[in-house]
């Protein structure tokens, strides 16, 4: 049986406006922001934050998380631990997009690609 099987992570929940973030168990429903109580969106185990006022990293964090896609690097069991490709600034997203017209791929499966 795997070592990581029975153990209950906690997870990122982010808030996008307020550019921040918490660890906090898994719910099913997204928790609420404690500064402006919106809900925030569930980031995935490997999240990592960028500072509050680097808004290149932070536009990047809100188009891989309203394409649908979370910072995950793990297989469900927890073993494989193999970080999945993100962009980390607006660069980065742009060109992934604009690969993505050229290849007819969606948001989210540009935004995963490994370049």
């Amino acid at each position: 049986m795997c070592t990581y099987a029975m153990v209950h992570y906690k997870v990122h929940y982010v808030c996008l406006p307020c550019r921040r973030s918490f660890k906090q168990p898994w719910r099913r429903q997204d928790p609420r922001c404690p500064g402006c109580q919106r809900p925030m969106h569930y980031a995935g185990h490997d999240f990592a934050a960028p500072r509050r006022g680097d808004e290149r990293r932070w536009r990047a964090v809100e188009a891989v998380l309203t394409a649908g896609l979370r910072y995950e690097g793990f297989e469900p069991c927890g073993c494989g631990r193999r970080p999945k490709p993100r962009p980390r600034t607006s660069a980065e997203v742009r060109t992934r997009r604009r690969l993505a017209t050229r290849a007819t791929l969606s948001d989210a499966e540009a935004l995963s690609l490994r370049l």
